[in-house]
């Protein structure tokens, strides 16, 4: 698909079709980058850590907690080869 640059104030731009945003996933804010001469654009992620307190907050509050390292584990190590 060919397009052409749009001038918006002291910058220029591109019309993505709907279809084409929709096929890509990219609603709102996006992230763009140049590689090798090409513009990449991509639907933006959520900034790492965004949802941490939650995620951990609802871990608190669940149910079924699950134990992470076993009870079972040897601090000692003496079960362990080197």
């Amino acid at each position: 698909m060919r397009t052409n640059l749009v001038p918006i104030g002291n910058s220029k731009g591109i019309r993505i079709p709907k279809a084409i945003l929709q096929q890509c996933g990219i609603e709102g804010e996006v992230s763009m980058e140049v590689h090798e001469g090409q513009i990449i654009l991509a639907s933006a992620s959520p900034q790492p850590r965004q949802r941490w307190r939650a995620e951990f907050k609802a871990l608190r509050v669940a149910e079924d907690e699950a134990t992470y390292i076993p009870d079972a584990l040897d601090l000692n190590m003496g079960e362990w080869d080197w």
